[in-house]
């Protein structure tokens, strides 16, 4: 991950330098908030790869004399049945219609879509992740 957390570091400071620019010459706020948020955007992605770079150490792509096999094995875990995909996606909905319709629906958008991020964000927590293991919680 040491590679591509070098990667969106780069991407960040070009968009960093691009937003300074075009805040300076252009002086149009929208395409200066839309590249400032974009900078940040990949310098969260990058500060992420880092610390499980830190966090888990080098993977064999990030040696030079990995071999393939060296990458053979379980590659993630995916959850077989969940219902907070939905839960999301009903709360985007909910909020989308909130915008046309009024606040009362966005407040609710926001509500489901708040508790439907926070159950597919935490319905594993409990997981050894390092080994790939069974979920230990309920």
């Amino acid at each position: 991950m040491k590679t591509e957390a070098r990667l969106f570091t780069g991407v960040a400071v070009f968009f960093a330098l691009t937003a300074a620019g075009y805040g300076w010459w252009a002086a149009e706020p929208a395409g200066t908030a839309a590249l400032a948020v974009t900078c940040l955007t990949a310098a969260l992605i990058a500060f992420f790869l880092r610390v499980q770079h830190r966090r888990r150490g080098p993977r064999a792509q990030d040696r030079q004399d990995a071999e393939v096999v060296d990458t053979a094995g379980p590659l993630a875990f995916f959850s077989p049945h969940s219902p907070w995909p939905v839960v999301v996606a009903l709360g985007a909905v909910l909020l989308a219609l909130g915008v046309v319709l009024g606040l009362w629906l966005v407040l609710m958008g926001f509500g489901v879509l708040g508790c439907g991020v926070l159950g597919l964000v935490f319905q594993h927590a409990g997981r050894d992740d390092e080994r790939g293991g069974a979920p230990t919680g309920p």
